[in-house]
């Protein structure tokens, strides 16, 4: 079994646990074995047959066995007792918007509602508003939520989240009622996918402009339709029926309600088992001392984390992956930024399937203030793409020089994003290779091939002294295809070795290589460039979701290349090269 097949699994042990209305304790032991099994760069099997297992967090003996039951096996029996003692309809209801495992076992012991058809029929009989805790206004949002269920059947990417936030806050932002608006939940961590968008924000006089901004809110433009309307708290649904909350709070609370409403729920709830063990509690409102009812901080999220004794804990690392630890001995990184970003290694232009010509990509590049700019075209392979025959390649190297020789702003590098053939070797040859500033390398077929291939074919191309960068390493595809099975431990070694660069791919459907991969190579000293694959030249401003992933995978701008200079970037690409 592989390690996301065995993660699942525990996922979906805390799940049903959470129906049955198990320990906290217990069902939180499952998530985090679940979450650091998932991001193990080798397979868990390999690390049982060393007798490590004991060495990775949160694996215990109990889980242990379990894991060792499952790779001998295929079967875990605790797994299947739950599996026929809760109706898997179950966790499909508990998942459904303003529901959650508790209502879902409500609705099961009241009314023995199996399913999301069966809970679906139940509220257009009227059924469910009559249970305790429920009503005609939850009864409503249950069959809004599960037609927004039929419609999407999926979360939001990243791009589209910020996109509405964005719009958003751009009209409220108007109002001169507001004095803070920001954006929190998973869309501030930066995920790559979100379920919902929360905004807070503070006003001047709460006693009368929280009911103007609420106004304001359920009447823009976007808004489909207002789910509930309150003075402090309002919900409403905008395009593709993505859910959109905006809470009023108070100045001196918005700190704690920024920490709070960020998440995530591991985080917070480390950050919770921290203030305890201070004598204190936290949450929305502030961070109190026990039996003290006035906060001692929560106007602002730098001084609860300095009361709590931490190091100030950017949002996009708030996963509980070792921050809060590392906060506390002052260890975390200085996240790149994106003011750090020099140039983009991964574009491409219309001798290709790309919108822009050589001239326009180098005025996109100079526009953003960067030094320099990959335009990095399909190999000839590629005929759906346009893919270049050598020829073409001749041609494009010609009028890059040119180009390069007349204007000093931006330096463009003649590139091409090179196909990796299923048995490892490149579609161009070495003496074609040898005459381009920058090569990046990319699997775009044989997604099915065993993991051990793909990771030869990858191994094979990195070895190509004039392969730079390996572009979309897993090969992931939201909403298309599922990341395919590579060796990442191989992976990161023969990068480190030949001195060759993983690319976080920052197209919204890509953002690949994943953040928490990210972490593991700059772990292991291995570089990353941050590529747009724009097509198009305002995709050139998918660099901030590349950032967006680096900063996620706890990297500095030590650990990119797209935060050198073009002369810095020159020398590293001669060295792979041997010049």
């Amino acid at each position: 079994m592989t390690n996301q097949e065995i993660a699942s699994i525990f996922y979906e042990i805390a799940r049903m646990l959470e129906l049955k209305d198990e320990n906290q304790f217990r069902i939180r032991s499952y998530e985090k074995a679940a979450r650091n099994i998932e991001t193990l760069t080798e397979p868990i099997s390999e690390i049982v047959q060393q007798g490590q297992l004991n060495k990775i967090p949160g694996i215990g003996q109990s889980i242990g066995a379990k894991i060792e039951e499952l790779l001998s096996t295929g079967k875990l029996k605790q797994y299947e007792e739950l599996k026929s003692s809760v109706p898997q309809g179950l966790l499909e209801i508990a998942n459904l918007p303003g529901l959650g495992q508790k209502r879902a076992r409500i609705l099961y012991q009241k009314l023995n509602i199996k399913n999301v058809k069966g809970l679906e029929r139940a509220c257009k009989q009227g059924k469910v508003q009559e249970l305790p805790g429920f009503g005609m206004k939850i009864e409503e949002n249950i069959l809004a939520a599960i037609a927004m269920q039929k419609s999407i059947g999926k979360r939001l990417l990243l791009f589209q989240g910020l996109d509405i936030a964005n719009r958003i806050v751009r009209e409220l932002g108007k109002m001169k009622q507001i004095k803070k608006l920001e954006p929190a939940g998973s869309l501030r961590r930066r995920k790559e996918t979100i379920g919902d968008i929360d905004i807070l924000c503070t006003v001047d006089d709460p006693s009368k402009s929280s009911k103007l901004v609420m106004e304001r809110f359920v009447k823009l433009p976007m808004v489909k339709t207002v789910i509930a309307k309150g003075e402090t708290k309002s919900s409403v649904r905008v395009e593709d029926d993505v859910q959109v909350d905006l809470r009023v709070v108070d100045d001196n609370s918005f700190g704690a309600a920024m920490m709070y409403f960020t998440g995530s729920k591991d985080h917070n709830i480390a950050i919770r088992t921290r203030a305890l063990k201070m004598g204190c509690t936290i949450n929305e409102y502030g961070l109190f001392e026990v039996g003290n009812n006035k906060p001692v901080a929560g106007k602002t999220e730098r001084e609860l984390f300095e009361k709590l004794k931490l190091q100030y804990i950017p949002p996009e690392l708030r996963e509980c992956r070792g921050e809060l630890e590392s906060a506390e001995k002052e260890q975390l990184p200085v996240l790149v930024e994106q003011s750090d970003i020099k140039g983009d290694s991964h574009v491409h232009s219309t001798y290709s399937d790309g919108a822009g010509t050589i001239d326009e990509i180098a005025d996109g590049a100079e526009k953003r203030g960067y030094e320099w700019i990959a335009v990095t075209d399909h190999s000839q392979s590629l005929k759906i793409a346009n893919g270049l025959e050598p020829k073409r390649v001749i041609q494009k190297i010609e009028e890059i020089r040119k180009y390069n020789e007349q204007n000093k702003n931006v330096r463009v590098l003649c590139g091409t994003e090179v196909d990796i053939m299923s048995d490892g070797s490149l579609d161009y040859d070495d003496e074609l290779l040898s005459r381009l500033d920058i090569v990046v390398a990319a699997i775009h077929s044989g997604f099915k091939q065993p993991k051990e291939i793909l990771t030869k074919r990858i191994v094979r191309a990195m070895e190509n002294k004039y392969v730079h960068i390996i572009a979309h390493p897993t090969g992931r595809h939201f909403g298309k295809r599922e990341p395919y099975e590579l060796d990442m431990t191989e992976i990161f070694r023969v990068a480190l070795e030949t001195g060759t660069a993983l690319e976080i791919n920052a197209h919204p459907v890509r953002l690949d290589l994943p953040d928490f991969y990210c972490q593991k190579a700059a772990e292991k000293g291995v570089q990353i460039a941050i590529g747009t694959d724009a097509h198009a030249l305002w995709e050139l401003e998918y660099m901030e979701l590349g950032v967006s992933v680096a900063r996620r995978g706890w990297l500095s701008k030590n650990n990119i290349w797209n935060s050198r200079s073009y002369s810095q970037l020159a020398k590293i690409l001669g060295r792979k090269r041997g010049d």
